[in-house]
């Protein structure tokens, strides 16, 4: 079995982070991307603005029934901030056997070697490299990285906050009932 982990804070989730996660499944013939929400990132504690629960809820309102696509709230079961070595761990153990593909883009990659334990990452999981056109070239891609070419979208949570908060439409950069949570629970205004 191929999995994609796709982490993030989904401060709301966007189109753009359904169609990289489709890219990867499609390009690395992968069985499924888990989306991993997380509860607490230690690089934006300070940043996340909707609670846990509602931004797993807002990712299941985005995946609506895509077979290719699930949420794993494991991080926000856990207590304190959420390091993708110990999610790591937890899915191998989880899915004996299964090839593990971390989802990473080039901005997160030239933090990586910051990360808590980024050697052991790497014995887990492959990380999967999102290369967008127009990105900059990475020098060399180590073993334990693969490049995946994934559609350029530019648009980002920040920016979605920001339309909202403007009282701008957001209709077409997230899904319907993804809309429809944000509208209801009154978030980013």
């Amino acid at each position: 079995m191929r999995i994609g982990v796709f982490g993030g804070t989904f401060d709301p989730p966007h189109i753009g982070h359904l169609i990289v996660a489709g890219d990867v499944h499609a390009r690395l013939g992968l069985d499924r991307v888990l989306f991993v929400p997380s509860a607490v990132p230690p690089h934006k504690i300070a940043r996340v603005r909707a609670s846990a629960d509602l931004r797993a809820r807002m990712v299941r309102a985005a995946i609506g029934g895509d077979p290719r696509f699930e949420v794993d709230e494991l991080e926000l079961r856990r207590e304190g901030p959420s390091y993708t070595v110990d999610t790591l761990r937890e899915l191998r153990d989880r899915f004996r056997g299964a090839e593990l593909f971390f989802l990473i883009g080039m901005d997160a990659l030239r933090d990586f070697p910051t990360w808590r334990a980024p050697v052991e990452i790497l014995r887990m999981a492959q990380l999967a490299v999102l290369a967008r056109a127009g990105d900059e070239e990475l020098p060399e891609v180590g073993s334990g990285m693969v490049l995946v070419p994934v559609t350029r979208i530019d648009l980002s949570a920040t920016e979605i906050r920001r339309r909202i908060a403007a009282g701008e439409s957001i209709r077409h950069l997230v899904s319907e009932p993804v809309r429809e949570i944000i509208a209801r629970e009154g978030l980013y205004r």
